[in-house]
């Protein structure tokens, strides 16, 4: 990244539960804040994401705005890694273009990559990592779609029925535990939020609350 430039931070958690997503999102900012510090770098802005980097990135309309900051105000832009500019490698590749286009730099922290070095000359191995690492985290992407298909298909098949359960009122420890038993057996298991709410059905701020309520 080139010296004596602002830059803007661009943080992005696929994590779909409210509470975990500002837990992720905020120890991403933390750590590009401290990058930041310590090359100097003034941070002009924070754009924080919340949701799948599967969707196209014209379709993300935070990431969009981000971008469009960066290039109005000539302004480079920190990501702590490759897959939060998006899990399509034809995106990644178009986006990175488009900035260093408008000779708008683009940090990778975890990769130790950048669009231009500190002597503003382009790197010009960039787009042959990118496309690597972004075909990568295309297939970690897909994998993680099939387990969870398949984990919420064997549920189904056990017995397991999807949606919330029936019912009102002010429920007992007790009433809780058995009828959303499915939830707290994959959490006691030490699957995320996110992964519980996806095969039981369940929405996350339910799975969240019991999270919390049992003590898992």
């Amino acid at each position: 990244m080139t010296t004596n430039r602002s830059a803007v931070i661009f943080a992005r958690t696929s994590s779909s539960g409210y509470l975990e997503s500002r837990q992720d999102t905020t120890r991403q900012v933390e750590d590009l804040l401290h990058y930041a510090s310590s090359n100097s770098i003034t941070i002009a802005k924070v754009f924080e994401e919340h949701l799948t980097g599967g969707k196209a990135n014209q379709d993300r309309a935070i990431l969009q705005e981000a971008i469009a900051y960066c290039i109005d105000n000539n302004t480079d832009l920190i990501l702590s890694e490759i897959s939060r500019l998006g899990r399509r490698c034809l995106d990644i590749l178009e986006t990175i273009k488009l900035l260093r286009d408008h000779h708008i730099n683009c940090y990778f922290q975890k990769e130790q990559l950048s669009i231009f070095d500190k002597a503003g000359k382009e790197n010009p191995y960039l787009a042959i990592m990118c496309a690597v690492l972004g075909t990568a985290a295309e297939l970690e992407r897909e994998t993680i779609y099939y387990r969870l298909k398949s984990g919420r298909e064997k549920y189904i098949r056990d017995g397991g029925k999807l949606g919330k359960p029936k019912g009102s009122g002010v429920k007992t420890r007790e009433r809780l535990a058995e009828e959303y038993r499915a939830v707290i057996r994959n959490l006691k298991a030490g699957q995320s939020v996110r992964n519980t709410a996806k095969i039981t059905g369940v929405s996350p701020s339910t799975v969240q609350r019991l999270k919390k309520e049992f003590e898992l």
